[in-house]
């Protein structure tokens, strides 16, 4: 809790950054589901905190409780707090906290009766990362949310699931195809990278990516799989510096010649006498 309040902190008042996102889920309920995995030796013993993967996932888990006391953090430090949820009831439990907004990751996004339930019960926005999604699958998500009536409250994320993910497969342009299709009748398109460093981050944005998503952490040579993909405070930092010059910068000019160039031109402008 203490790292984890230590990352809020610093997000906030050295990085600049809007939204601190965490996970929750059920362990047992994803022992069930993938027992092979779970009930056996993490798969890289160099990363684990545990002599299983289950063990190595239950000394990692937050409680609600918990959730709920880093939510209160962030508020009283002005930034907002969010959670990506495994399964439906750790939707249920983070719904509860009454979040902004609440994301499915990748690996959930097929789990259409707690996307239903979401769509039911809770009325913030919901953002869905794509990676490890086909296209069927896309469509069958995104008509889910309209029929519910709750497509406008739904972020798309272009993502490609890998920790860390080569540059010739993160794959901007699908952000392109997100936005012919769904840009429409989704609230916005997104990007969540697990490459490394952040030029791609800056032409995600230019492409049409309204929200940025980034891994984090205090030291990316700490044990866990998901910190080599991350980026530390610094990182984070020119991250949010960028995207906000990026921002700045993408308009037209708001005369044929600016305030700016004006000095300029009468310094340096030779205009010669047309006459064809």
């Amino acid at each position: 809790m203490e790292v984890a309040k230590k990352l809020i902190k610093i997000a906030k008042i050295f990085c600049n950054a809007e939204i601190v996102k965490f996970q929750k889920r059920n362990i047992k309920v994803w022992a069930d589901r993938m027992p092979g995995m779970y009930h056996a030796p993490h798969p890289n013993p160099n990363h684990s905190y545990g002599e299983t993967y289950n063990k190595h996932r239950e000394f990692l888990e937050f409680s609600i409780e918990q959730h709920a006391q880093l939510k209160r953090y962030c508020e009283e430090i002005g930034i907002t707090y969010s959670t990506s949820v495994w399964d439906i009831d750790s939707a249920k439990g983070i719904a509860a906290l009454n979040p902004e907004l609440i994301k499915i990751p990748s690996a959930c996004n097929t789990d259409y009766e707690m996307l239903a339930w979401l769509c039911d019960n809770y009325s913030g926005d919901i953002h869905v990362s794509t990676g490890m999604t086909d296209k069927k699958e896309m469509d069958q998500i995104v008509n889910l949310f309209i029929h519910k009536k709750r497509n406008k409250d739904v972020v798309l994320y272009n993502c490609t699931s890998g920790y860390p993910v080569p540059f010739e497969n993160v794959a901007l342009l699908e952000i392109n195809d997100l936005k012919k299709k769904y840009a429409n009748k989704v609230k916005a398109i997104g990007f969540s990278g697990h490459h490394r460093g952040i030029a791609v981050d800056i032409a995600a944005y230019t492409l049409g990516a309204e929200y940025i998503e980034r891994h984090y952490t205090l030291d990316r040579t700490s044990p866990g799989t998901d910190h080599a993909a991350s980026l530390e405070p610094e990182g984070v930092r020119r991250l949010v510096r960028d995207l906000e010059s990026v921002r700045k910068a993408l308009n037209y000019k708001e005369k044929e010649i600016l305030d700016i160039e004006q000095v300029q031109r009468k310094k340096l402008k030779y205009v010669g006498k047309y006459k064809w």
